[in-house]
């Protein structure tokens, strides 16, 4: 979207490095809370009624419930959403990630007060902060983010059977749809909401943007080997470096895929790559 490239040009540099990891502490976090006072969670939770009486911690802390028991099969699945989270990081860019991370817990905040403004104090007796409003269906969004832009590549699911990340993004987004139908179906309408407002992220970023492209694995492959094509001699060992960052440092052999670009506003020739370009302070 044209929208997020000027966003990030003009606030690339607000990106969160790492973003990942300190939603894993978030999750430590609210795991130790609930092992020790249980019931400080419902003083946590994302409550609307709360909220508008002053409990303005409601709209940050509600991050710290975790989405479910903890276990082993917990923690295995926490250090596969480390993993699947970094490497959108590093393919889309820092900003991109928190700008979907961000957008989507956004998004649960506005679908709570829509459901509470519909349903009006049902929404506390039934206790919905807590137990439809957690962080479960942003992470799930994470991996269907990466299933989408990295449809190919094989994971181990439950450590035995290999499986396309595509087919594990489907079957997630299957049980998705499933949730949805029995709430429906069971007259339990109102519970339909929070899925939907916590993935509309998801439909944000893929399904109204051209460039999404651009980040597939084979599209970059594609560019490196076109690099590789038009300059050989700067990928072999020992080759003369004819780009280099004038922030971070980073040259055209730290990574290939970077572009290059001189800033025609500073004084002198200081060259940029394509993260910093539109977010370095102008050197006069």
């Amino acid at each position: 979207m044209k929208l997020i490239t000027r966003l990030e040009q003009r606030f690339g540099r607000y990106g969160i490095h790492n973003l990942t990891i300190y939603i894993i502490i978030c999750y430590a976090v609210g795991y130790a809370l609930e092992l020790v006072q249980p019931d400080m969670l419902d003083y946590l939770a994302l409550d609307p009624s709360h909220i508008l009486h002053g409990q303005v911690w409601r709209l940050f802390t509600w991050i710290l419930i975790p989405p479910e028991s903890l276990d082993i099969f917990t923690i295995i699945m926490l250090y596969f959403y480390y993993s699947i989270g970094s490497t959108l990081e590093r393919t889309w860019g820092t900003f991109r990630y928190t700008l979907y991370i961000i957008s989507g817990l956004f998004f649960t905040i506005i679908g709570a007060f829509v459901l509470y403004f519909i349903i009006g104090d049902v929404y506390s007796m039934l206790n919905l902060g807590r137990l439809a409003f957690s962080t479960y269906y942003i992470s799930t969004s994470i991996l269907l983010a990466f299933a989408a832009t990295y449809p190919d590549m094989q994971v181990l699911f439950w450590f035995i059977f290999p499986l396309r990340i595509k087919w594990l993004g489907i079957l997630y987004g299957a049980m998705i749809l499933y949730d949805m139908i029995t709430y429906l179906r069971n007259g339990f309408w109102f519970m339909a909401i929070p899925i939907v407002a916590s993935f509309l992220n998801f439909v944000i970023f893929f399904l109204s943007t051209r460039n999404v492209a651009r980040y597939k694995p084979k599209e970059i492959k594609r560019r490196r080997d076109f690099q590789k094509a038009v300059s050989p001699g700067r990928m072999h060992s020992g080759a003369v470096t004819k780009h280099k960052c004038a922030v971070c440092g980073q040259t055209d052999q730290d990574d290939p895929d970077l572009e290059f670009r001189f800033c025609s506003k500073c004084n002198g020739n200081y060259e940029y790559c394509q993260h910093h370009l539109f977010t370095h302070t102008h050197v006069k």
